[in-house]
């Protein structure tokens, strides 16, 4: 495929497409499905990119004069994961933006990184680092300290963007945090629409022991399953159980309704395994981090056939939105691994700062980034497969720090990798 891709205005109004949605569950133990060499690859995509739909990037438009510091969070390498990926594909993301979109109100964006290295100490210095750094905004990455981040940067004032922004005061923030996924899509959303669709009224939500995981399915999340009439069963599972038939045969062996699966690939792996044991064959619905290369090693693609998977971006070698982004990191990358869904947030949360502040004028600071970014208008997020995004804080009820609402919905084939995918917004 030829011919540029970037993100497009749409007119303001009710979002085009109606449905439940998503966003990605980044927390601990529920990661970028890696085992800390890198070689996870999530939302289904393929190990390499050989062959895939590359695009042009359109024509130059250098930023020029004082650089824009915007500061960069991410987990980064630590112990449990390594997501490194992140600052390379933030690297390259700030040089495409300063070649082929103007870089921040035609100023060339410089990148201030920071690992926060799955630690609450460590990412809590990050964000007062930010601070101390005097930058004009903050891209937050993929971390599971989400809150020790946004604690320090709300106090100071700082234009906080979140790839997955979660927990409940981090996404009541209506000041100074924008988080680009809908909090309660993935985890809520996909399982009530499955179970509307299959006329059934109950689901059994197989969820990894860990709090973030845990917690969209109380408060807020368990309130959308009452509203929608379904009954809502949580079997929460410790990390690291690597067979969990004897948990899990007689709740299947008692009519269920959609089973929902959530976790790590390996956390994915038992719990899939078991169900196969089990004979269970009624309706599946999961996160992209449970479906790797390592899961379709280790289950049947009949077991996988027809899940149903919310996705936070289409990582796919056909899809025209994710072209834009592996063609960016091939132009400006060295050797990155476009399979990865943490690098997509990376860029996705990066450029959608850019185009949130595409109408950005004149002196570049914290008060009128945050200005710029809640009067903007309905804008199509990079790298979204569809889905746009607005931060004017009353997309989602109680949520006014996200900035989208939908998600992208896909059904796994007999390999166990999507099919089509589907922006759904409501």
């Amino acid at each position: 495929m030829s011919g540029s891709f970037g993100w497009r205005r749409r007119p303001a109004g009710r979002l085009l497409a109606v449905g439940t949605v998503v966003a990605l569950v980044l927390a601990a133990g529920c990661g970028d499905g890696d085992d800390g060499d890198g070689g996870g690859t999530a939302d289904g995509g393929a190990s390499g990119a050989e062959g895939a739909v590359t695009i042009d990037l359109g024509p130059t438009d250098e930023a020029s004069g004082e650089s824009v510091r915007i500061g960069f969070i991410s987990d980064g390498r630590n112990a449990t994961t390594d997501q490194s990926v992140d600052f390379d594909v933030a690297d390259a993301t700030v040089a495409y933006l300063n070649t082929h979109r103007g870089g921040i109100a035609g100023r060339p964006i410089e990148i201030v990184p920071c690992e926060a290295q799955l630690d609450p100490a460590v990412a809590t210095d990050c964000a007062n680092r930010m601070v101390e750094e005097d930058v004009v905004a903050v891209v937050v990455g993929t971390t599971a300290e989400v809150e020790q981040v946004w604690e320090p940067l709300h106090q100071a004032g700082v234009p906080a963007m979140f790839f997955a922004a979660q927990g409940d005061a981090v996404l009541a923030d209506a000041e100074t945090t924008f988080g680009l996924g809908d909090p309660t899509a993935s985890t809520v959303g996909v399982p009530i629409s499955v179970a509307e669709a299959n006329d059934v009224d109950k689901v059994t939500v197989v969820v990894i022991d860990v709090p973030p995981a845990v917690a969209p399915y109380e408060s807020v999340g368990a309130a959308q399953f009452e509203e929608a009439g379904i009954d809502l069963e949580i079997v929460a599972i410790p990390p690291g159980t690597a067979d969990m038939t004897a948990q899990l045969t007689p709740i299947l062996n008692a009519d269920p309704g959609v089973v929902h699966v959530l976790g790590n690939d390996a956390f994915c792996i038992a719990a899939f395994q078991a169900m196969e044991t089990v004979g269970f064959d009624g309706p599946v619905t999961s996160i992209p981090q449970c479906i790797t290369d390592a899961t379709r090693d280790a289950v049947p693609g009949a077991q996988l056939e027809g899940i149903t998977v919310g996705a936070s971006s289409p990582v796919d070698a056909n899809d025209e939105s994710d072209a834009l982004y592996r063609t960016v990191m091939a132009e400006f990358g060295d050797g990155i691994d476009t399979s990865r869904a943490t690098g997509h947030g990376a860029f996705t949360a990066i450029a959608g700062l850019d185009a949130a502040l595409e109408e950005l004028t004149g002196e570049v600071t914290r008060e009128t980034v945050l200005a710029a970014i809640r009067s903007m208008p309905e804008t199509e997020l990079p790298n979204g497969g569809g889905l746009t995004f607005r931060c004017s804080g009353d997309l989602v009820p109680g949520y006014p720090a996200a900035c989208v609402r939908g998600t992208l919905v896909t059904t796994l084939d007999a390999e166990g990798r999507p099919t089509t995918y589907e922006a759904r917004q409501g």
